[in-house]
């Protein structure tokens, strides 16, 4: 197996609306998250993403929090077989579709947990877009690292990379952004601001 280049990384439903519904918790700021998972027991080319955990809204490129916060997730999945194996990154601006220097540093600095992490930018035109369509792709630009470790976005084949685990998800994420189900969103932030706050959002999909 080669580089990053023929990876695919297949996001599971929840772990892909968790994180977009924490970016439009937050509209105005930038957001990020981490993507939890593993290599695929039936296929070693495929990353499965099965969960992804909320980060900040504030201040996204400090270290500290971003080190307790990592500690705590890799401790917390450990047992389920999982670990830390991605970055998910919405930019302030609306139109903004290029990746910021903190994100790619977020994105080296977890590399180091998973030399195979991609970063997912969330791509707002596309999510602006699901209201009036039904596209079946991913709202997300998938971002690798290439043989001399700088970070690019995965072109227009990029569809075939990042794939949606169930097709049907772009459907129950619209459904969840007109019931305005993003307030319910909890991140790191807000965990650290108020331990009692759950930043596993464990009860968000009951």
């Amino acid at each position: 197996m080669g580089g990053n280049g023929e990876l695919k990384y297949e996001i599971s439903q929840n772990a892909y609306i968790k994180l977009v519904l924490h970016s439009l918790r937050h509209k105005t700021a930038a957001v990020n998250g981490v993507l939890v998972g593993r290599i695929s027991s039936k296929d070693e080319g495929v990353v499965e993403i099965s969960d992804s955990v909320p980060l900040f809204h504030s201040n996204l490129a400090l270290l500290p929090p971003l080190e307790i916060s990592l500690i705590m997730i890799e401790e917390h999945y450990v047992a389920q077989g999982l670990s830390i194996v991605g970055y998910f990154h919405a930019n302030e601006r609306f139109d903004d579709v290029e990746l910021s220097g903190a994100a790619k540093n977020v994105g080296d600095h977890i590399s180091r947990y998973f030399p195979q992490a991609p970063i997912l930018l969330l791509d707002n035109k596309k999510l602006d877009a699901l209201s009036k369509g039904k596209d079946r792709s991913p709202v997300m630009q998938l971002c690798v690292k290439d043989a001399s470790k700088n970070w690019r976005v995965v072109g227009t084949d990029g569809g075939s990379k990042l794939l949606l685990k169930e097709p049907s998800a772009n459907v129950v994420l619209s459904d969840y952004i007109s019931s305005e189900k993003w307030k319910d969103v909890t991140d790191f932030d807000d965990h650290l601001d108020d331990v009692t706050k759950d930043w596993l959002n464990s009860g968000l999909f009951n």
